[in-house]
């Protein structure tokens, strides 16, 4: 399974997402919200909705079609259906930077979703989120 990145160092799978603002909204209570976005509404919606405040995705839409494509891929016949979500670890470095890392749980395969948000000025912004099978990385 391939894993994208959105990080703004590297070629076009990766490249940074900041939101502008994410007005009082918690790390994970985005990275909740965008788990039942993703239940209700689907793929495209609930990416969008993850990065709506992020003035700078205007430039940034071929990598979000990608992200998009991505994870609409993992269908009913590809690894089943999506039963829900938990939270599986959660790093900090220092106040301002967080990863969260969360196992989506389907019938043929869990699927490791890593959130990772910055607080450069008081306000948390999504930085990277991913997905991908390799829960190995997480022992």
């Amino acid at each position: 399974m391939k894993t994208l990145f959105i990080n703004s160092l590297a070629p076009v799978l990766f490249l940074s997402l900041s939101l502008t603002s994410m007005a009082q909204s918690s790390p994970k209570s985005t990275a909740d919200k965008f788990f039942k976005e993703y239940q209700s509404i689907g793929v495209s919606k609930s990416i969008d909705n993850l990065y709506a405040t992020n003035k700078w995705m205007e430039l940034s839409t071929e990598a979000i079609s990608g992200l998009k494509n991505q994870l609409e891929g993992l269908t009913l016949d590809f690894v089943g259906k999506f039963y829900g979500y938990e939270l599986i670890k959660e790093q900090k470095i220092g106040e301002n930077y967080i990863f969260l890392t969360y196992l989506g749980k389907y019938d043929r395969q869990p699927i490791r979703f890593v959130f990772e948000f910055y607080k450069p000025n008081g306000t948390w912004q999504i930085h990277s989120f991913s997905f991908d099978d390799k829960f190995r990385e997480e022992l």
